[in-house]
């Protein structure tokens, strides 16, 4: 795939289906470059993906995720995003940040979460590098560790906590605004990818969180066009 083209893999859990679409929306109307979406969805992936589920796994790819280099043949760049995102800027800026010299990049958080549990009565885990995968730009070729058949047997803090790498100095920074935590971290104007980490407003004790009313007018818009088709 071209260089200029954003290859996004977007982590589709069937209790936030919404989600999904809102966050696909939103990078499209904001992008200045072509992007392709691929769903990681759990059924589409057969017998790529047999690992079974965890019970401290939140979403339905907690691990599936880490497929994204295999599924892009370890070839090129790839992104992955987890679903309960709103992109406020163009995704070409980020897509722009790769640097060859790293094999993977994130945003690397440096917190404790407030919070206890998480959307549906989750738990909350926490471990060093929360979040770092929530959002990463992966340089496939340095990625090869990630076969399929790692991925199905590595621990959770094996595959979260990028142990799959030689070292961290291979996992370059993004800036904190491309994976903005809601309610982690104080109101920014700035964000320009801001993660409902705690379910989101699609669930209702979450509607009055910081950007909700952005996330509500996109998905008002994702339904509007719906229904016009």
């Amino acid at each position: 795939m071209r260089d200029d083209v954003a290859r996004i893999f977007v982590g589709f859990d069937s209790k936030e289906v919404v989600a999904y679409h809102v966050l696909c929306q939103s990078i499209i109307e904001r992008s200045s470059i072509p992007v392709v979406f691929s769903p990681i969805v759990l059924n589409n992936l057969g017998p790529m993906f047999y690992r079974e589920r965890n019970a401290l796994q939140s979403t339905e790819f907690s691990f599936s995720r880490f497929l994204v280099p295999y599924l892009s043949g370890f070839e090129g760049w790839s992104m992955f995003m987890d679903c309960d995102m709103l992109a406020r800027a163009d995704i070409a800026e980020l897509w722009a940040l790769r640097d060859e010299k790293y094999a993977a990049m994130c945003v690397k958080h440096d917190y404790v979460p407030k919070i206890e549990t998480k959307f549906l009565g989750q738990t909350q885990t926490k471990y060093e590098k929360k979040n770092w995968s929530s959002m990463i730009l992966f340089n496939n070729a340095k990625c090869t560790a990630l076969s399929k058949e790692f991925v199905n047997t590595a621990t959770g803090l094996q595959l979260h906590q990028f142990k799959w790498l030689e070292s961290d100095e291979q996992i370059g920074s993004v800036p904190v605004e491309w994976n903005y935590l809601v309610n982690e971290y104080d109101y920014r104007d700035d964000a320009k990818i801001v993660h409902f980490t705690d379910g989101g407003p699609y669930f209702d004790e979450y509607k009055d969180d910081d950007y909700a009313e952005e996330w509500f007018a996109m998905r008002d818009r994702v339904l509007s066009v719906q229904q016009k088709a």
